[in-house]
């Protein structure tokens, strides 16, 4: 009898522990696929891009900076840090470095850093107008 009970609760500690695993991995997963699709925020930022380099240890990411055109002068300048996903936009960014560009950027809150280490993911790159 009191085997019979241990390997009883012993059934059931495991199938309980299993059963809270899969929960908090489903909604993980689910909370990822959320804020990956999600977009708390689009604006668009015009300035120099300063830097774009492609680094991480394991999760490699487009990283850059942008520095943001001022209306007067002098002031100090702000930098706008910034992730891109795909490369096709990472090529036209690079084409245009140094250059004064509009970036259009979706903001993306509560990703992980392996999605990118900033928050705003650069959708669309565009020279400014008049440059």
């Amino acid at each position: 009898m009191t085997t019979n009970f241990i390997s009883t609760l012993i059934r059931y500690a495991l199938r309980t522990v299993i059963g809270l695993v899969l929960t908090v991995v489903i909604a993980l997963g689910l909370y990822l696929l959320f804020s990956y699709h999600f977009t708390y925020s689009k604006g668009e930022s015009v300035g120099f891009v300063q830097k774009l380099s492609y680094k991480g240890w394991i999760c490699k990411t487009w990283e850059g900076e942008q520095i943001r055109a001022l209306a007067t002068l002098p002031a100090i300048p702000e930098k706008f840090a910034f992730t891109v996903r795909d490369d096709a936009v990472a090529d036209q960014i690079n084409k245009n470095i140094g250059q004064k560009v509009v970036i259009e950027y979706e903001q993306h809150k509560g990703l992980p850093t392996c999605f990118g280490e900033t928050e705003y993911f650069i959708s669309k790159v565009t020279p400014a107008p008049g440059e």
